[in-house]
């Protein structure tokens, strides 16, 4: 059980006392690559936000690294997300201050005091990332793809062992996207796990990993990994 970072049964999810998704069922591994494919509006994002406590789980049985998202408590709610890394689509880097001081602004929030240390985070974060020399650079400086990768080092900043990416290659070429995806995968397979939505079906064949479809407020798994799990339960 202790390889198990989420561990969804029967959950159900509203906005605005609307059902979002019913009935879902959804596990990840250490480890684990897994896609969330569907429709815009089709509850990709919402599931996203209950794992991270910006959104309730209103039914059903809900576990994120250990923390109940049913019964957590607001005061505990920063300690989940400190050991998870996100992943947006439109970035959201401090536009009025470099890469670096983006860094270290999530490294003293998260309660790094030495500068040492700090400074030695950082560039083992951009080199990691292919950002090597561009600490000093202003988020406007950098394309769309050179921003992406600063927003992945901010995610692994704190070595999480779960990554959340809200279509990291929506508004990248189809090149850099790929790109984006494979330094995702080098991260997977270092340790963490990675949850990513993409209405991209062209990476779920060039990078397998477990796929989950949503559509009409249900979730199914459509990978043969699924059917493995399923026979073993």
């Amino acid at each position: 059980m202790s390889d198990i970072l989420i561990r969804y049964k029967d959950v159900r999810i509203q906005q605005q006392d609307n059902d979002i998704l019913e009935d879902v069922n959804l596990e990840l591994n250490k480890g684990e690559f897994v896609y969330l494919i569907g429709k815009v509006g089709s509850g990709k994002t919402s599931l996203l936000k209950t794992l991270y406590g910006e959104l309730e789980v209103k039914a059903g049985e809900a576990e994120v690294m250990g923390y109940n998202m049913k019964t957590i408590k607001q005061k505990h709610i920063p300690e989940l997300r400190r050991r998870i890394g996100i992943v947006f689509q439109d970035f959201q880097l401090l536009t009025d201050r470099t890469i670096y001081a983006n860094l270290e602004f999530v490294l003293r929030a998260t309660g790094w005091k030495n500068k040492h240390e700090i400074d030695y985070r950082i560039e083992e974060v951009l080199e990691l990332v292919g950002m090597t020399g561009k600490g000093n650079k202003m988020p406007n400086e950098l394309s769309g793809g050179e921003q992406q990768r600063i927003v992945i080092a901010r995610a692994i900043l704190n070595k999480p062992e779960l990554i959340l990416a809200d279509e990291p290659t929506g508004n990248l070429d189809v090149e850099t996207g790929r790109k984006i995806v494979e330094l995702l995968r080098d991260i997977c397979e270092s340790g963490s796990a990675i949850l990513m939505t993409t209405h991209n079906l062209n990476l779920l064949s060039e990078y397998p990993g477990k796929v989950y479809r949503f559509a009409d407020k249900h979730i199914t798994c459509e990978s043969s990994a699924c059917q493995s799990e399923e026979m073993i339960q």
